[in-house]
């Protein structure tokens, strides 16, 4: 009996020593086999690849290399907006700080600010914290930085439970690093495939900071303009709030899929990947294309209209629903915001949404989520 279960705890130490894990509770017929496919993908990936995905609803997850310190490239700007959030929530920053560019803000690489606004150029907390997920904007991802504090961030995702999400230095400024070890083998940031599936889970609760956060958050995440990783193979329509990064031989995305009636949280973490030959896209960003494809493929919609996932509405967004939602707010505010109903989600839009909240008992977070569409049609 002894010899049975020693043998028994020896098989359980090496499956979980292994690099790969797979869960596929019952889910749906769609998710059967995605494990194997998953699995292809990445055998056929001539680099190193971590990967964490669950399907909410139904509870599949698959997991490869999940525990693996990895680098993130522009990822780890993610963990910089949490922390930001977080000493927003504490009254420890104000996000509508104006901060003026300077010439010694700017840095190369990726962004808007660098190439195209002049010293002096003034900006809100909150716009360079946009500017840093939409555009993974490096020269606003430092102003961030300064604002919150270099070593803020590792040192609140260590106290989430998060040891291996650190950010080590400020963009292109490796002579600021807090972690020179780690700096020299990851680069700007690292993580893990699990820790980052967790992070965003705890968003997609609505968890992380507080519940108004967590949606100006994905709000954040919702406009990253990055389409060449989860967003190039799938329907244009679908959602995807979520981060990218990319750097020589390294490409990373974490985020969530919505889809009508699930949410489908992935994150790939690539690294060692080869050049690309010339005219063909880079294996990273093949990888991080091709799992998003599968996965979404295997959740097909709900047929349950009672179970779709409502669009939603925030500031920047256009067309007939936000000109339903415009109509609405004339007609039950009061005093009337006296909208222009031009279906064009301006900040006059959102600041009445945000009134409409406050008087509904929601989190005012300005944008027309499906609790916020529920309470517009009530008494209709």
């Amino acid at each position: 009996m002894m010899l049975r279960m020693a043998a028994l705890f020896l098989v359980s130490t090496l499956l979980e020593a292994t690099s790969v894990t797979a869960v596929e509770p019952a889910a749906t017929a769609g998710s059967d086999g995605l494990s194997k496919r998953i699995q292809e993908c990445i055998d056929r990936h001539p680099g190193v690849a971590a990967i964490a995905l669950r399907h909410v609803e139904s509870g599949f997850a698959f997991s490869h290399r999940g525990d693996e310190p990895m680098p993130t490239a522009s990822l780890i700007k993610l963990a910089v907006m949490i922390e930001a959030y977080r000493q927003a929530e504490e009254k420890k920053l104000d996000l509508q700080t104006m901060i003026r560019l300077r010439d010694e803000d700017r840095v190369p690489g990726s962004g808007i600010l660098t190439a195209h606004f002049s010293e002096g150029a003034t900006f809100s907390l909150r716009d360079y914290l946009h500017l840093m997920i939409a555009f993974s904007d490096n020269t606003a991802t430092n102003v961030v930085i300064d604002a919150i504090g270099l070593n803020s961030t590792a040192e609140t995702m260590h106290s989430l439970g998060w040891p291996n999400t650190k950010l080590h230095s400020k963009v292109f400024r490796r002579d600021t690093t807090l972690f020179p070890e780690r700096s020299r083998q990851f680069g700007l940031g690292s993580t893990t495939a699990h820790e980052m599936r967790e992070i965003l889970q705890r968003l997609h609760n609505r968890e992380l900071v507080s519940p108004v956060a967590s949606e100006a958050m994905l709000a954040h995440l919702h406009k990253c303009e990055d389409r060449s990783t989860f967003r190039r193979d799938i329907p244009r329509s679908t959602t995807v709030a979520h981060k990218t990064g990319a750097v020589t031989g390294v490409r990373t995305d974490a985020g969530l899929i919505e889809l009508p009636g699930s949410h489908i949280i992935l994150c790939v973490l690539t690294k060692d990947n080869p050049p690309p030959a010339a005219g063909l896209p880079d294996a990273g960003e093949s990888l991080c294309a091709e799992i998003a494809r599968l996965a979404v493929d295997a959740f097909p919609a709900s047929t349950d209209k009672s179970d779709r996932t409502v669009p939603r509405l925030q500031e920047g967004d256009s067309g007939e629903e936000v000109r339903r939602v415009q109509q609405r707010l004339n007609k039950v505010l009061n005093p009337r915001p006296e909208l222009a109903v031009d279906g064009e989600f301006g900040p006059m839009t959102r600041a009445a949404v945000e009134r409409f909240q406050k008087q509904a008992g929601l989190p005012a977070t300005g944008a027309v989520d499906g609790p916020t569409r529920e309470k517009l049609l009530e008494n209709r």
